[in-house]
């Protein structure tokens, strides 16, 4: 049975590695075993934290949507329950979004969610 050499293959390997892990410090952009272990924790790292992105900007909005609501005199509680009430279907992300940038609408969707 003949040997088989898998040096251009440990290579590339070796090199996309180390090339996903530049930037890093020390010897973590230089050295394959560092590089590895850098890199399969930076890959857990993103994994993990783009399920958490969305976990943040949903209580960023909440929160927004409370401040916003509290200054027409309602709590974030009472203006979701309102909203439902009248069939208002805009989910949390417009709903922040008007409240910064839109505070006249917003206040009026604040009304309809009173009265229901």
């Amino acid at each position: 049975m003949s040997r088989v050499k898998g040096g251009a293959v440990t290579r590339r390997r070796h090199k996309k590695i180390l090339k996903m892990t530049k930037g890093q410090w020390g010897t973590k952009h230089r050295l394959f075993r560092r590089a590895n272990e850098a890199m399969m924790k930076s890959q857990w790292y993103a994994y993990r934290d783009r399920r958490n992105r969305k976990r943040d900007l949903r209580r960023l909005w909440i929160t927004r949507i409370n401040a916003a609501a509290r200054l027409s005199g309602l709590s974030y509680s009472r203006l979701i329950h309102g909203l439902k009430g009248a069939s208002i279907e805009l989910d949390r992300k417009i709903l922040a979004d008007l409240a910064v940038r839109d505070p006249q609408t917003f206040a009026s969707i604040v009304e309809l969610a009173k009265q229901s």
